[in-house]
Formats: C-alpha cells, sequence, structure tokens
C-alpha cells in the first residue's frame, strides 16, 4: 500500500514538473501560430509623458494591443488548449488564459488619438502625439511619442448662476467639496467632478428635479499664453427657477407574494394615513411598525437623496424582502410636495439549508453533515430565527482498515437564535440605522462531544448580543450576557496511565463548572474586503468572565481558596474567572489591475486569574494553530504549543487513545503573507484567481503548569513562549491556491507545504529538505515514534470564501 502511494506522488510530481515545461515552451512560441502578415505586439511604450501621467496615459492604450508582462502564464496557458495543427482555433475556445496581443493598425490610432485627448484635458492644449511601429521576426513594439507643449493653468473663477436659492446652496457648501482655485492646472477631471459635486449637493437640498446637465463650464482664452479662466454655469429648466421639494405623504405597499404586484394598486392602497404614512399590506404577513422603522423619508421635511439611499439600504438589509423599489409623484404640479410610493416585494420567509464536507489527512477520514431552518419573519416583524442542527464523525484509516469502522471521535450540536433588527434595551430606545442595520440576537445552543475511551463534554452555552454601525466602516458587537455550562467526564475506561501521562488534558476534559462573562469586538473597515484597494483592517475582541460571579462569592462570604484547590462555587458549580484579549489586523495593498498583497497578523492571549488560577482555562476558549485559515500547511490542531512533539508520550496504546485530540495552548501568534492575482477571467463562466501566500507562527503557553503531558518535567520548557526561544518555535509553510469566484460565492483549494516544523530540533526543523532528499525514510521514522499519527509534507485545503 505504501509503495503504491509513492508511486502515486512520483506520478504527480512529474506530471507537474511536465506541465510546467510545456507552459514554459508554449511563453516562447506564440508567433508560430500566428500567419506571416500578422505580429505579436511584445512591447508598448510611452515616452515624453509626465511622469505622475504615465500610467493613466497607458490606460488609453486599448486592451486587445497590450502585451501581458513577462512573468505571466495567461498567453501560454492559451497556446496550451486553444492551438490545433500550428495555428489558433477559430471555434470551440476554451476559457483559459488569454490571447496574445495581436497588433492591429486601427487600434493603435485609437490608442494615439486617446492619448493625445487625455494630455488636452489635463491641460496641455497643444499636445500631440506620434505612434511608431517596428515588426521583426513577427515581434512588433509600438511606441507612442508625445510633444506636450506647456500646460495652461486657470486664473479666474467666475459664476453665472440663474437661481439665487442655488446659489446660496453652492456658496455655503463649496468649500466642502471644491478642487478649483486659481493657479490650479487646467484638468477637466476636476471640471467632472465639481459638476457631479453640485448635483449631490443640489440633490441633498430638495432640489429633486435637478440634473447634471443644467451644470457646465465656460473656458475662456486670455491675452496670456498657457492661462485660461473658468467659469461656471447653472442654468435653469424650461419650466422656470429649479424648485426645493419637501415630502409629503408616503405610500408604502407590500405586494401579496413573491411574484409581485397586481397589474393595478388603486383599489388596494390604505388611504388613511398615520403619521404621514399610508401603510398596505397585501401580503398579510408584516407589521407596521418594524417596517416603517427604517423608512427615512418622513412628511414635511426637505427632500433629501441621502434619506432615499438610507431607505433602500435598510429595507433591503431587513432580509425580507427581495425588491425595493421608490418612486415619487406630484399631485400638484404648482405645488413643492412630492409624495414617495415605496413598493416592496416579500421573499420566501422560510428556507431549508443542507451542508456537509469531509475533512481528511493520512491517517484521519470523517464527514460532518448539518442542516440549518431559517424563518426570516417569525414574529411578522423581520425577525430572524434560525435552527441548526450539525453532527459528525471522524475515523482511523489505515493499516487495511475500512473507513469508519474505527470511529474516535464522534460530535453533535443543535443550537437556535432569534435575530431582531433593532436594539432591544430595557428603558431606553437608541436610534440607530443611519449606518447599518442594527440587532439583537439571542441564542442558545449544545454541544455533544465525544472522544473514543477518554471523555465526553457536554456544553450549554446561551447569549445577549448586540450589534450595531458607529459609520459604515465601525462596527461594534456587545455580549452584556454570555453564560456557559459544561459537564465534562472521562471514559470509564481510561486507564491511570494515560492520565498521568496526559494530567493537564484530563483536568480540562473531565472539569464541571460554569462561566458567566461579557464581550466586546470592535471592527473597522470591513465593508472594504471585498474592493481592490489600500486599507487597514482591524477586528479587536475580548472576553472577560467571572468577575460578576467573584464578587457575588465574596459579597455571600464564601470561604474559598483557588490557589489550594478549593475554588469559589455558584449554584455547587465552581466558576470560571479569566480575560481572554484577541486581535486580527491586516493591511492589504493595492497593486494595479486586479493584484493585491495582504500582511496579516493573528494574536491572542488566555489568562486565568480568581477562581481559575488553578484550574486555568477552559478547553473551549483555548487557542489552535493550522487549518484553511491559518497557517495552511499543517491540518487544524495538530501544531504545537511551542516546540510539542507527541513522540513523548512513550507507548503507541497511550498515542492511539489520544489520537485526534486537539493540540491547544493559551497564546497564539500568526502571520501570513498573501499575494492574489487573476488567473482567468473567463474560466467556465467565472474568474479564476490565484493566491501566492507564506505563513507563520504558533501557538504558546503562557505559564507553567498549562502543559498537554506531564511524563517529562522539562515539557513546560518547549511549551511556554519566551521571547528568545520565539525563532525556534515558529512554524512556516508556504503554498499556493486557486479561487473559483462565481461572484456570490469563492470556492478554494490551497496548497500547503511545511518549510519549518517546530517539533524538531535545530536544523531538522527545515523539513522542506527532506520533500526533496529522503522524504520517505523520513516519513517512515516519524511514523515508527508517533504511530498512529502519520507526517505529510503536503496539506490540502477546501473552502469558500477568502481565508482572510
Amino acid at each position: 500500500m505504501k509503495a503504491y502511494q509513492y508511486l502515486i506522488n512520483i506520478k504527480l510530481k512529474s506530471t507537474a514538473i511536465l506541465l510546467f515545461i510545456i507552459v514554459l515552451i508554449q511563453s516562447c512560441s506564440s508567433t508560430k501560430y500566428i500567419p506571416d502578415y500578422q505580429a505579436i505586439v511584445k512591447k508598448v511604450t510611452i515616452d515624453s509623458v509626465d511622469t505622475e501621467f504615465e500610467e493613466q496615459a497607458y490606460n488609453y492604450v486599448q486592451k486587445d494591443i497590450r502585451p501581458p508582462s513577462a512573468f505571466s502564464i495567461n498567453v501560454p496557458l492559451y497556446n496550451l488548449f486553444n492551438t490545433k495543427d500550428g495555428r489558433y482555433k477559430t471555434s470551440n475556445i476554451k476559457p483559459f488564459g488569454t490571447p496574445p496581443a495581436i497588433l492591429d493598425s486601427a487600434l493603435v490610432e485609437i490608442s494615439r488619438n486617446q492619448i493625445q485627448k487625455f494630455l488636452n484635458g489635463k491641460g496641455y492644449f497643444d499636445a500631440k502625439v506620434a505612434a511608431d511601429i517596428k515588426v521583426k521576426n513577427k515581434k512588433a513594439q509600438i511606441d507612442f511619442v508625445a510633444n506636450q507643449g506647456k500646460v495652461s493653468n486657470v486664473g479666474k473663477l467666475t459664476d453665472s448662476i440663474f437661481s439665487q436659492n442655488v446659489k446660496k446652496v453652492y456658496d455655503s457648501t463649496k468649500a466642502t467639496f471644491t478642487r478649483l482655485h486659481p493657479g490650479m492646472r487646467y484638468d477637466v477631471d476636476s471640471l467632472t467632478y465639481e459638476r457631479e459635486q453640485i448635483y449631490r449637493v443640489m440633490k441633498e437640498n430638495g432640489y429633486f428635479y435637478f440634473l447634471r446637465p443644467y451644470v457646465n463650464f465656460d473656458v475662456i482664452e486670455t491675452n496670456q499664453p498657457q492661462k485660461v479662466d473658468l467659469r461656471l454655469n447653472i442654468t435653469n429648466p424650461p419650466s422656470g427657477p429649479h424648485k426645493q421639494y419637501n415630502i409629503g405623504t408616503t405610500y408604502m405597499i407590500i405586494a401579496p407574494s413573491p411574484d409581485g404586484f397586481p397589474d393595478s394598486l388603486r383599489n388596494y392602497v390604505n388611504r388613511d394615513t398615520t403619521r404621514g404614512v399610508s401603510f398596505t399590506d397585501l401580503s398579510k404577513r408584516y407589521r407596521r411598525n418594524p417596517i416603517l422603522r427604517y423608512d427615512f423619508l418622513k412628511q414635511g421635511e426637505v427632500y433629501d437623496i441621502r434619506n432615499e439611499n438610507l431607505t433602500y439600504d435598510r429595507l433591503y438589509e431587513l432580509n425580507v424582502f427581495k425588491n425595493v423599489k421608490i418612486d415619487y409623484f406630484n399631485r400638484d404640479s404648482t405645488g413643492n410636495k412630492i409624495n414617495p410610493i415605496i413598493l416592496l416585494t416579500p421573499q420566501k420567509v422560510m428556507s431549508n439549508r443542507v451542508e456537509g464536507e469531509v475533512p481528511f489527512n493520512g491517517g484521519t477520514i470523517g464527514f460532518n453533515l448539518s442542516n440549518t431552518y431559517t424563518n426570516n419573519n417569525l414574529f411578522r416583524g423581520a425577525e430572524r430565527f434560525e435552527l441548526q442542527l450539525k453532527g459528525g464523525l471522524q475515523s482511523r484509516i489505515g493499516n487495511n482498515a475500512k473507513p469508519f469502522r474505527d470511529i474516535y471521535q464522534r460530535d453533535f450540536s443543535i443550537s437556535a437564535s432569534i435575530s431582531v433588527p433593532r436594539l432591544l434595551i430595557p428603558f431606553y430606545k437608541p436610534i440607530l440605522g443611519g449606518n447599518g442595520m442594527p440587532h439583537t440576537t439571542f441564542s442558545s445552543s449544545y454541544i455533544y462531544a465525544l472522544q473514543k475511551d477518554v471523555s465526553v463534554r457536554r456544553v450549554f452555552i446561551n447569549s445577549v448580543t448586540y450589534d450595531w454601525f458607529e459609520t459604515k466602516s465601525k462596527v461594534h458587537s456587545f455580549t452584556p450576557l454570555n453564560f456557559e455550562y459544561r459537564l465534562g467526564t472521562l471514559e470509564d475506561g481510561v486507564d491511570s496511565a494515560t492520565v498521568s501521562n496526559n494530567l493537564y488534558y484530563a483536568t480540562l476534559l473531565d472539569r464541571k463548572d460554569l462561566t458567566l462573562g461579557m464581550k466586546y469586538s470592535y471592527t473597522l473597515n470591513a465593508d472594504k474586503l471585498n474592493q481592490l484597494r489600500t486599507f487597514v483592517y482591524l477586528r479587536a475582541n475580548i472576553d472577560i468572565a467571572g468577575n460578576l460571579l467573584q464578587g457575588i462569592s465574596n459579597l455571600g462570604g464564601s470561604k474559598s481558596d483557588p490557589a489550594a484547590g478549593n475554588p469559589a462555587r455558584i449554584l455547587g458549580l465552581p466558576f470560571n474567572q479569566y480575560v481572554r484579549p484577541e486581535l486580527d489586523l491586516r493591511w492589504y495593498k493595492h497593486l494595479g489591475g486586479e493584484r493585491q498583497f495582504i500582511a496579516r497578523l493573528n494574536t491572542g492571549v488566555a489568562y486565568s486569574y480568581g477562581n481559575s488560577i488553578l484550574t486555568g482555562i477552559p478547553f473551549e476558549k483555548q487557542f489552535f494553530a493550522g487549518g484553511s485559515n491559518g497557517l495552511r500547511a499543517w491540518q487544524a490542531r495538530t501544531i504545537g504549543p511551542g516546540n510539542y512533539n507527541r513522540e513523548i508520550i512513550s507507548t503507541e496504546a497511550l498515542r492511539k487513545a489520544f489520537f485526534g485530540l486537539d493540540q491547544l495552548g493559551t497564546m497564539r501568534l500568526e502571520t501570513n503573507f498573501e499575494y492574489r492575482f487573476t488567473l482567468a477571467k473567463k474560466f467556465f463562466g467565472a474568474t479564476l484567481k490565484g493566491a501566492a501566500f507564506v505563513d507563520a507562527g504558533n501557538i504558546w503557553n503562557v505559564r507553567m503548569g498549562e502543559s498537554i503531558s506531564q511524563e517529562f518535567s522539562e515539557l513546560d520548557e518547549l511549551t511556554v513562549f519566551k521571547l528568545s526561544k520565539l525563532a525556534s518555535r515558529v512554524a512556516v509553510g508556504t503554498g499556493f491556491g486557486l479561487r473559483y469566484d462565481v461572484q456570490y460565492f469563492v470556492f478554494r483549494f490551497d496548497v500547503g507545504i511545511k518549510l519549518k516544523d517546530p517539533q524538531f530540533i535545530g536544523d531538522e526543523q527545515w523539513v522542506i529538505s527532506k520533500l526533496f532528499s529522503g522524504g520517505r525514510d523520513f516519513k517512515n521514522q516519524y511514523n515508527a515514534t508517533h504511530a498512529p499519527d502519520t507526517y505529510r509534507f503536503v496539506q490540502y485545503n477546501f473552502g469558500i470564501g477568502m481565508p482572510f
């Protein structure tokens, strides 16, 4: 069996090397697939253009004649799949890569003209651009040479605004947005920006019928060379001066079903109005107040397009309407009131989703299956109810054992939550929603986990959480009440040697306690995660537990001594007391086009004190490393803490008893670096993207006595965090990933390769050297001292969504 697997690995490596060689050859042979009268553009240059405009000017070169970068594999991939009989295919084109840039004189002329217009718009009114084409051996080079001339600056700025009311609005607000000032370089982009800002300001100040064409500029020549004057014109419509409008009666109508509205609504509209709103629910599904709470078009207020957009956003975010449409009508053409009509089409209230996954590695295989039922309108007020059932098994494989014959782990959980689209705070009614939908979430869950021949854990969790937006980019989440009850028991069959050699784990798994605490998290710039731009993302969490119960215990006169093994108790159970801060900090750098670089720091620490000074951090609150969102060259929960190596567990029987048990710590420090790029725009109906990454980090224990095993007294020295030992205790992995982007989902496949493994010592940590030389002997030696664990140089990760 092992020999067979070895042959498979050899074949896979050989195939990958062969494919790389083929692609490399294809990259050098594009010209042989085109006729003699054609040429492939290999280089495009733009000369004599100011440095600040070079990149923008290059964007005006037509895409079909732009050559790819020297390191791109898009053209070689295209050649590999779309050539036949020494020619490019004209039909049955495969969606791999991009075709080479074929020289086209018409596109060269269009590009030359566009670059010249671009320079004219930047103030070089006399600019001329010439194009020079050089062809040799069916390879072309295009050189665009500009004669810019002298740049023109702006002299005087004047305006001609026909409506005095409009002029007052413009004069009072222009300091907040204008980019125009005397002495600036003439720039048509600045004029376009000014026009757009004036349109926005008018729509925010009641001018409902204001249009962009009412704003234009006159460029006036002067006696001084390279200087022009600008005059801003805001004209009136043919009907007369611009008019400012107020909001009249709002008509909110909900369609009878997801199919939409009947042909005529006249006979269905509720003529009765309350607080300036006529509410008609043809579906009979919704209560009035929870929906109207997020209508920001209030009777009597001046029309403001921001309130219209806000109404759109919040009504969509209620997640009960599949379509929101806002129209207006004016009953009296001479009046200044407009009446909004908000048409809402409901979506299906209930849904059911079944999901499954098959986690596996060299020694285990398993499955997880979940069913999630959702009701988006439980109490007719857009309350979201979610009920999830989830279960899974994990089985050992190998040594000719059939899958699921040796099941060592079983998991089951049931959870329910109700999310209300507002903040339910006693004796206080906060008015929020201007930047995002606030929520109050009540949740409850039960978790059952069985580790064969080791332990059974049962956990009950109940919480109340408030989520709200300070701004669109600043999100707060506060859980004032988080109650957890844990009941852990060791299996009757677990032997004393297993317990003594893994005392810390046994203590974690056998504990019975409760937790009462609170959580808070702050997130910055989560709304930008799907945007190609440069920004910093931050998510900071803190989890504090036990202080309130400690105070109650002290007031009750409890005579406890946690350091001596006699913790204070509430309802007959000891309670946890700890603090657990976490930080996820990322820098997203846009590199142009669809290329992006991300640097990430992910760290956290869990520190027990007071009533938990001896018992430590609960099992579920500890940190782990590895997995598809962390150190991708390791399977989740199979690395650390520190230099821990399972070889210290002396017998195979003991290792088998604790096989698959999570490797945890009370501190995590991890960094990730990832370069993202696009491989193919049209790949089976979606976009295929690639990523190259390097991950580094590990988990540790914060203090002595938190080791996984006490078989060796020196183990604490290997697992406790020490800055002087940091370099020798950091794991390093690298790899490559593919992202299949279907717009609504991103399917991800990452291949992680171990470079440095901290479970070994000295130079032996650099396991990458073993991958290319002596890997088979290395694995055999490892398996002999770690069985049933096996060693893998490469880890495969499947997932949905980006890793971070």
